[in-house]
This record gives C-alpha cells, structure tokens and sequence, in this order.
C-alpha cells in the first residue's frame, strides 16, 4: 500500500533578493526562458531529476525551456562560475545546475538557480531523501524555482487521486486510483468491487473520503481510507443515502449528503466521537459542501430556490446567502485553498463549463467548456485546477471517453493529464509532508 507520508527529507534554502519575477494575469504572458543542466553526480538519478524539473515547469505554460543542444557552457558544476555571456547569447534568463550525489539508500542534491541578466545566484538549497522517493527532489526543486520566478507556490510535490473507469455505459467499472502530479508512480487502490465515486484527500494528504455506491441495492455510502495502512471504514450509518463527502480544513470532521425521504440536507460528523449535527432542514436537495479555508463558512448548491444555485453558509448552519445569480444549474463548488475564489460547475444551454466566481458571488468568469465538464479541484496553492471532461456515449453505451485536464485560473494552459485510461473526479492532494511521522 502506498505510504506517501514516510519520507525523509532535509532542506535548506538561501535567496538572493532582487526585482526577477514574471507577472501572472489573464492576458498571455511570455514565458520565461530557462536553461537547466544535467545535474553531475548520481548517473542513475542526477540527469532524471533533472529532467523531471524541465517537465514541471514546462507543463505550467509559464517557463520556456532553453533545448539543452543549445548550451554554448555544457561543463558548468555546482558553485562553478557561469559564462553569462554564453548563456545571454542564447537567451536564457534564468540557469540551474545542481549535483546529486547517493550514500547508501540515501540520495542528495545540491542546487542553485541563477539570474543571467544581473549575474547573481536567485536561490540555491538541498534536500536529502530515501532512494525509493528520488522523484520528489526533482518536484521539490521545482517548487523553489516556481516560487521564486513567480512569487507564488508551486504545486509539483503533490500526488493526484481519481476514479478510472472502463467499460460500456451500463456497466461501468469504477475505481480509485492514485499517482504523483504529473502522472508517474501510478496504483489503483480499489478494485471496483462496489464501484467508488467523489474522492477527497484530507489535510494530512494520507487519508482519503469518497463514496461506495452499491448498484444491486442503490444505495451509496461515504468512506474512509488510509492510504498508509490501507485501512477502510464506513462514516456512520445513516438511513438513505450518503455521498459527496469532503473533510473539514482541520482533518477532524466530514461534511456529507444525507439523502432520505425525497430530500438531501447536509450534515457533519465528528470523526472522534463519531457525533453527528445536521446543518441544513430545508425540503430540497442540498449538496456538494465545500469548507472555506479558515473552516469558517461553507459554499453548496441547492435547489431550494427552484434550480441548483450556489449557497453560502456559516459553519453552523447559520446565515445561508445565495452567492449565484447568473443564468444557468450551478453546481460542485469548491473553495480555493487561497480563499479568493470558488471553483464551480456550470450547466447552460446544454452545455457545460468550469467557472470562478468570488466568494460574495462577484466576478463570475467561465475558464472551459465541453459536452460534459465537471468536478473542479484545486491545486494547493490556489492557482490551478484539475478537472475531468467526459465526451457523448455511442448509442451502444459506447464511447464516452473521459479523460482529465489541468488549467490556470486565468483559463490559459489547459492541457491534458495522462491516465491509463478514462479518469474522472479527480482531487488534489495537499503538499506532501517534509519529514517522516
């Protein structure tokens, strides 16, 4: 069973203070031109992390990757000293050498990040890890230099889990799977026996809420799964129906639907005490909960008002004011992790779209559309979301192929994320923790 909490890991990081950062807005931004070395060291590992560096920041659509044949200086090491003519010349703005080097199962990394323009070393740090989590040191390295250029966090050192599906449409087989960000290290953790729904990491990243829903009985019920000890349990028992669960910012309680007598309302458990409250009492269906950040509001959809709109409520269940007025079924809100925005899935003439609006319901802006666009995610920094698109099934219950994709909150750089096969409902993990329990 996966363990992605039992790592060991050390860094240490220094920055040079200067005015290098490129602005992220809505418009189409140059991208940053960056040159990043085979790191010496380590041939098993040193020119792989390397590399897994040029993928990260090229997939987020803001970094240009120099072509490595296009080094004038290819014998550059670590504390060396740059030919920044030479790396001018072919237009690289910023220049990463590194060196990896093993001691026993134990791997480290050295690194600097340096402004060719005013010759100055950016940043520069190292991290020591385990052999078997190799992969992280290119992510966490990636993370820094995000950081730095952008002055936003990067999300690179995050896993993803989803729900892969294959099969024709009446009999689809549906279960978990899990993977780093960018698709490697891939696992199903479920076999599809009952078929699994709506997963959610919680704020530890090791433990996971989703729903089982059993076709031969119709009835779904929300569940928890320790992805470390590969532990399963049942939240309560609830008469009805229970599904889109999703933990609290502090990991200590789920927010759920109950489904019951013609109605949905919401309701919170207590994972300790295993105590139960119910939120909402309306006679309508009130669904997909979504905590705030600071734990202190909750964003839903309903159709108390007649058709599915966007609500916002105290974590009590006090003061619900509806927040969407737009035309259209507004539905899966999710809070940003930076709380500036909410996340949402939009139903308008027959056609589905990812949107974004403020959490009063202002600014409202469409990102994507498709046949069948829905579940947004956050990345945990705030900046970018996963979702999954699904196409038109055959009339032979065919077809359908449902695939996942990432994008900028500002609607550029929407690209496909590989799965073995069709993905959806797709949530991202928080970051992963630095240092072994």
């Amino acid at each position: 069973m996966l363990k992605p909490s039992l790592f060991l890991l050390l860094f240490a990081c220094s920055s040079a203070l200067g005015g290098l950062m490129i602005e992220i807005t809505g418009g189409q931004e140059k991208a940053f031109p960056i040159a990043i070395l085979d790191f010496e060291g380590e041939p098993k590992f040193a020119p792989q992390v390397a590399e897994i560096i040029r993928n990260n920041l090229r997939t987020t659509g803001l970094f240009e990757i120099v072509p490595p044949a296009s080094y004038i200086q290819t014998d550059l090491k670590l504390n060396g000293s740059p030919r920044f003519k030479d790396w001018q010349l072919i237009q690289a703005r910023g220049l990463v050498v590194g060196s990896l080097k093993k001691n026993g199962t134990t791997l480290e990394v050295h690194f600097q990040v340096f402004d060719t323009h005013s010759e100055m070393v950016m940043v520069e740090g190292s991290f020591k890890t385990k052999e078997k989590y190799w992969r992280r040191l290119g992510h966490l390295i990636s993370d820094v230099i995000y950081k730095r250029i952008t002055g936003e966090d990067g999300y690179f050192d995050t896993k993803i889990v989803y729900v892969a599906e294959q099969g024709p449409q009446q009999k689809r087989e549906r279960r978990l799977a899990i993977m780093d960000q960018d698709g490697a290290n891939h696992k199903f953790i479920t076999d599809g026996t009952p078929p699994v729904i709506t997963p959610r990491f919680s704020p530890a990243s090791h433990t996971i809420t989703y729903m089982e829903y059993e076709p031969k009985s119709q009835l779904g019920k929300v569940c928890i799964l320790d992805l470390e000890k590969g532990n399963r349990e049942i939240v309560g028992h609830f008469p009805g129906i229970t599904y889109a669960p999703r933990f609290s910012p502090n990991g200590e309680e789920i927010i759920l639907t109950q489904a019951f007598k013609g109605k949905s309302s919401l309701h919170v458990m207590n994972l300790k005490t295993k105590k139960v409250r119910q939120l909402t009492h309306a006679s309508a269906i009130d669904t997909s909960p979504s905590y705030s950040p600071d734990g202190n509001q909750i964003v839903f959809n309903s159709d108390r008002g007649g058709k599915k709109q966007l609500y916002v409520m105290n974590a009590d269940g006090s003061n619900i004011q509806r927040i969407s007025f737009g035309e259209g079924v507004y539905a899966t809100p999710v809070w940003s992790p930076k709380e500036d925005w909410i996340a949402f899935t939009k139903l308008l003439n027959g056609k589905f779209y990812i949107g974004l609006m403020k959490p009063d319901g202002s600014e409202e802006r469409l990102i994507s559309e498709g046949f069948l666009v829905e579940s947004p995610a956050w990345a945990p920094n705030g900046r970018t979301l996963i979702f999954y698109n699904q196409q038109r099934w055959g009339k032979d219950g065919r077809g359908g192929k449902a695939r996942l994709y990432t994008i900028h909150i500002t609607g550029n750089n929407k690209r496909e994320l590989k799965t073995p096969g069709d993905a959806s409902d797709p949530a991202w993990s928080p970051y992963l923790p630095l240092k072994e329990k």
